[in-house]
């Protein structure tokens, strides 16, 4: 509940594949005795997934090039691979991540991993489409948090409407690789989170969930939206 700041880990380097750009979108992980993180860079419209890796969560170093690359021409990740979300199954890394084709629609698919370097995208992907006309993800979906609790997988997936209004879904799997909508999007409810609700994080507690979570009173496609950072708690209906 109460955090301070420790500056900043990672900055993009404009001679590599990043470019000027690291997002603030990313998965962090404790694993074997280290920290791994995954970020997305590189310029807009070609974002992809870079890892870095840390003993401490202060210095880290990076793995060269993009652990995680923009499908092929025609594919529905052609122009974007970004906001992973990454959790260990069966002793596998599973990655989830928004993937954006050539005309722009954004929808989530997975990839795993034995090692969290070389990944193999699923050929089920994508695993969750847009919404239909009205729905509160019909504009496109993206910014996965997924966690295991309650004998299934779990995702909360930030969906946006025509308006760019933006709130959160929930889906569950039985094995993390085919996913059910649930019905109905959690949205804000006070005026700082009144027209935004996304980038969720998940930490697991006992049978609650407790969300860190993005807010903004500015709907908007980029990231000017007057962000702020609240927390709440999920109890998931079985």
């Amino acid at each position: 509940m109460r955090w301070r700041k420790l500056g900043r880990i990672l900055s993009p380097r404009p001679e590599t594949w990043e470019g000027n750009y690291i997002a603030a979108n990313g998965a962090a992980l404790f694993d074997r005795g280290e920290f791994l993180y995954w970020y997305q860079a590189g310029p807009r419209g070609g974002h992809q997934i870079g890892l870095a890796r840390s003993p401490d969560a202060r210095q880290w170093t990076r793995v060269p090039g993009p652990v995680l690359e923009t499908g092929p021409r025609g594919s529905w990740d052609e122009r974007g691979a970004a906001d992973p979300a990454v959790l260990r199954i069966a002793g596998f890394f599973y990655m989830y991540y928004l993937g954006q084709d050539r005309a722009g629609r954004q929808r989530l698919g997975a990839a795993r991993s034995a090692d969290g370097v070389r990944w193999q995208k699923l050929r089920t992907n994508p695993v969750l489409e847009p919404g239909l006309d009205g729905a509160f993800d019909e504009n496109g979906l993206g910014e996965p948090a997924v966690w295991q609790s309650h004998g299934k997988y779990w995702m909360l997936y930030t969906g946006r409407d025509r308006r760019e209004y933006r709130r959160l879904g929930l889906a569950s799997s039985a094995d993390g690789v085919i996913w059910e909508k649930q019905p109905g999007a959690f949205a804000g409810e006070e005026p700082w989170n009144g027209k935004v609700l996304c980038d969720p994080t998940v930490l697991v507690e006992g049978e609650s969930i407790r969300v860190w979570f993005g807010g903004g009173d500015r709907a908007s496609p980029d990231e000017n939206l007057h962000g702020q950072i609240g927390v709440a708690r999920l109890v998931p209906k079985l």
